[in-house]
């Protein structure tokens, strides 16, 4: 490939730690190449694609984009907009009725010049991009897509770890840490670790991993009260594992009994798919949003 003209950079999908690095670095690196090079930002992901709007990259920016690093979330925006879903698109006020997204994508990218378009995201951010380079390509549009692998969830195949997925862990780990101390506060408690994996359960297992090297360096006084039992993983449940409840609850209220509290970690979409199959058989809807994705804060 030739050196570009000019490159593009978007961030789509949910935030991640390594969004705003990620584009710091990319544009450290092409200034290195060849500072000529011109680069701009759409903002909010697909959206301002579509709509043609974007940051410009200045000789200002690029001489002070290190301070990109010390950051996270995505200073250019992010949004979730599937170019393929032609009505949503229309709803939203992104594309004219009859007019085709990827198209419209594609004669803005021609428009505005550009040659490399980068897309940081995950795997609807990537299938995206993908799906892109393919009309580009069938459609004879000189251009390069590239996608970045961004997700938390550390679920893009074959890729072995994604941008912001240990951070991420890392995190949650010491977010639970300052939120279990709350396991004596009432006779009783239940402590639930909700941790985002829609149909992966790794960044659940990773931050329960993570939070019991941090059990490992405490020290403890039972004498007192101050017992490991209170602070400890009493339940992880990913969305790969099928969960018996009645076993479940019949073990936690053993727990209960004996510690007088319980800890969970729980991966967002665990246990969805028996909700699910048990909608369906009744008959019901399963809400949708336009990725597909069933919504899981109505099911």
């Amino acid at each position: 490939m030739t050196k570009p003209k000019k490159v593009a950079i978007l961030t789509a999908g949910g935030l991640a730690p390594c969004l705003s690095s990620a584009i710091g670095s990319l544009i450290e690196r092409y200034s290195e190449i060849d500072p000529t090079i011109e680069i701009i930002c759409y903002r909010s992901g697909y959206k301002g694609l579509l709509l043609g709007d974007y940051y410009s990259v200045t000789p200002e920016i690029r001489e002070n984009v290190g301070l990109l690093h010390g950051f996270g979330g995505s200073p250019i925006g992010n949004s979730r907009v599937k170019l393929t879903n032609i009505k949503d698109c229309v709803a939203r006020g992104l594309v004219e009725e009859g007019e085709d997204p990827q198209k419209v994508a594609a004669d803005q990218l021609i428009k505005d010049g550009v040659d490399v378009l980068h897309t940081v995201g995950g795997d609807d951010t990537n299938i995206a991009a993908a799906n892109l380079a393919a009309f580009l390509s069938d459609n004879d549009y000189g251009l390069t897509v590239i996608g970045l692998p961004k997700t938390v969830d550390n679920d893009v195949f074959p890729i072995k770890q994604s941008l912001g997925a240990w951070t991420a862990a890392e995190q949650g780990a010491r977010y639970f840490q300052n939120v279990v101390a709350e396991n004596n506060s009432n006779p009783r408690m239940l402590i639930v670790h909700e941790v985002m994996g829609r149909n992966c359960g790794w960044l659940t297992a990773a931050t329960a991993l993570e939070y019991r090297k941090l059990l490992e360096q405490r020290q403890w006084l039972p004498g007192l009260g101050l017992n490991r039992d209170g602070y400890e993983v009493h339940g992880i449940y990913i969305p790969e594992m099928e969960i018996d409840f009645a076993e479940e609850a019949r073990r936690l209220r053993n727990i209960m009994d004996n510690v007088d509290c319980i800890n969970i970690f729980i991966s967002e979409g665990a246990g969805v798919e028996a909700i699910v199959a048990e909608m369906q058989a009744n008959g019901e809807e399963v809400p949708r949003d336009a990725f597909g994705h069933i919504k899981l804060d109505a099911v």
